[in-house]
Formats: C-alpha cells, sequence, structure tokens
C-alpha cells in the first residue's frame, strides 16, 4: 500500500470514528446543557490527535508520532485527517485548528500558533465561556477540569474564595455563580485575567443578582501568598490549578510544578480558614504528590478525587490527579 492509500485509509477510520463518537456524546451533552467536549484523543494508534468539539468547531493537537517523517508528507497526513473530520462531523474544514503538540518550557508554551483569531462561545449548565480555538494550544477552557467546576459551583455559596492561577476565570465564574462572598482571581498574565473579565461580562445577567464581590489581581502567585499570610487574609475555598511550568520577566525563578508544588501547597493551607477547602489539581504525568494524609499537619484531610472528576468524554482517557484538602476546624 502507498502513501496516499495509508492515508486515506487513515482518514476513513477516523471518520467513522468520529461519527460514532458524537452520535454517543451529543446525546449525553444535550441532557448535560453542555456544548464542548473531548470528542477523539488517540484512540486509533496511528492516528494520534486529540480532537475537542466546541459548539459546530473542533480545535485539537497532533502529538509526535515517533519515527521520521517528512514536513511536507506530514502536513498532507494532516490534512486529509482535517478534511475526514469535516466530512463526519458536518462542518468546514475552516472551523477545525488543529496543532501540533510537542513538550514545551518556558516562553514557547504562550506563543501564538495561528495568526488568524477565531473565537466563539460554548455553554455550561448556563454558564458561557469565551474559547480561542486558532490562537494557542490552549484554548481558554480546560474540558477535562468540568466536573470540578461543578464542584466549586455547588460549594461556593456564602463562602470567600480564592482562584490561584486563575487563568481565564472559568473556576471564578463558577464560584460566582453558586453564590460566593466574593471571589479573588490571582494570575500574572494581563492577558488572563482580561479574558477573565470577558467571560463575567458574558455571565452577567446570571451573576448580577449574586451579591458577590469580585477581584482580578495580577501578581506572581507565590509573592501573592507570601503578602497574603503576612496579612494574616484567609479564604474558605482556595482553588489551585497551576501549570506545569510557568516563566515570566517578573517571577524571581521559573516556576516548576514537580518541584515547587509542596512549597505551594503549605503556602496556600496557611490561608485557608478552619472547615475551609482547598482543590488541587495537576496536569502532569506520573505526578507524585509530595504530601501524604500523615504529613498535612493538625486538622488537615487530604482525599484523592482524581477518578470522581471523570467526565463521561473522558471515559478511559488520562484526567489531572486532583485532591480536595480540608481543615475540620
Amino acid at each position: 500500500m502507498n502513501t496516499g492509500d495509508k492515508t486515506a485509509g487513515q482518514a476513513r477510520m477516523l471518520a467513522n470514528r468520529l461519527v460514532k463518537r458524537q452520535k454517543h456524546l451529543d446525546k449525553w451533552a444535550r441532557r448535560r446543557r453542555i456544548n464542548a467536549y473531548r470528542l477523539y484523543d488517540r484512540d486509533i494508534p496511528e492516528i494520534p490527535l486529540v480532537l475537542d468539539w466546541y459548539n459546530g468547531a473542533v480545535a485539537g493537537a497532533l502529538y509526535k508520532r515517533p519515527y521520521e517523517k517528512d514536513p511536507g508528507e506530514e502536513e498532507q497526513w494532516l490534512e486529509a485527517m482535517r478534511q475526514g473530520t469535516a466530512q463526519a462531523l458536518g462542518i468546514d474544514p475552516a472551523r477545525i485548528f488543529i496543532k501540533f503538540r510537542e513538550p514545551q518550557r518556558g516562553k514557547a508554551q504562550y506563543h501564538k500558533t495561528g495568526a488568524g483569531k477565531f473565537l466563539t462561545e460554548v455553554c455550561e449548565d448556563q454558564l458561557r465561556f469565551q474559547v480561542n480555538l486558532s490562537d494557542y494550544l490552549d484554548t481558554g477552557l480546560f474540558l477535562d477540569r468540568r466536573l470540578l467546576r461543578l464542584r466549586i459551583r455547588e460549594e461556593a455559596a456564602g463562602r470567600r474564595v480564592l482562584n490561584l492561577f486563575s487563568y481565564t476565570g472559568s473556576f471564578s465564574v463558577c464560584a460566582a455563580a453558586g453564590g460566593s462572598a466574593s471571589v479573588d482571581s490571582v494570575d500574572l498574565s494581563n492577558t488572563y485575567l482580561g479574558w477573565a473579565r470577558e467571560n463575567f461580562l458574558l455571565n452577567s445577567p446570571l451573576l448580577k443578582d449574586k451579591g458577590h464581590s469580585c477581584n482580578f489581581i495580577r501578581e506572581d502567585v507565590l509573592r501573592f501568598l507570601d503578602k497574603a499570610a503576612k496579612e494574616k487574609r484567609r479564604w474558605d475555598l482556595i482553588i489551585l490549578d497551576p501549570p506545569a511550568f510557568s516563566n515570566s520577566k517578573k517571577m524571581p525563578v521559573p516556576f516548576d510544578l514537580r518541584r515547587d508544588h509542596q512549597a505551594l501547597l503549605a503556602k496556600s493551607l496557611r490561608l485557608l480558614k478552619n472547615k475551609g477547602t482547598l482543590y488541587f489539581s495537576a496536569n502532569v504525568q506520573k505526578f507524585k504528590l509530595g504530601l501524604s494524609p500523615g504529613g498535612l499537619t493538625g486538622n488537615a484531610t487530604l482525599e484523592d478525587i482524581s477518578e470522581a472528576l471523570r467526565d463521561e468524554d473522558y471515559r478511559g482517557k488520562r484526567i489531572p490527579v486532583a485532591y480536595r484538602i480540608s481543615l475540620s476546624g
């Protein structure tokens, strides 16, 4: 079989798989009142794509294939997969955005991957979020955190909430929608804080009667934690969903989750009120938490909730590890 025939066959396999997946997931999504979900995640080994459905458009990534290939042939192969995806889902190929995903560190992880801009909105149970499918590897909404967002919404009523590494503010919006007393969103990026404000504006009709206060704080998270500890500030609910790696001229040293998570957790727990809750999530392969139930001080308890956060579209797929740390009072 020549290369062209092999590629055409793989495009047909991908299309058949997508038709079956969407038929199953679309019914589930409508029941859940969501329109963004993981559609395909390297289900066929020779097609190492991840594809996410965003309200009539697709964003995803091609993971590096483990053999030498000509860049031109790889582009042709990817275009064939794009066309197969468009045909299977009944959408214009121009609404499909697939990037190359390889291990990235430092500033490279934030560079734009496209010249255009494709913005759209997606829904999660009445809440709306803006996503950018064209410019970056990450779209602005992590679909594998969906059930954690739901938990935050359900537990936020009347509580002071701190969202660290707040990114585009989706957890903050959920906390506000759940009736939080206040939400403080901390991130070093002006772009992300601006995006978070846009997400709050999108949801303003739903949030206007909640009576909460929202603060967007541009600061390095570790510095913020030290400052807040000195000021003896406390929160009832803390969300800690850090990136695997982060670098900025405004940071004294780069942040590395594997290396720094113990100090980060310790600093965060100092700010947690009695009977408070901290949610910690880590999207790092083979992550090992540097804490144990016996290693927590005093009245803190640790619970691994990773599997409880696995939604239907992530059955059998890798998801971030997640922990609930609570203080009994």
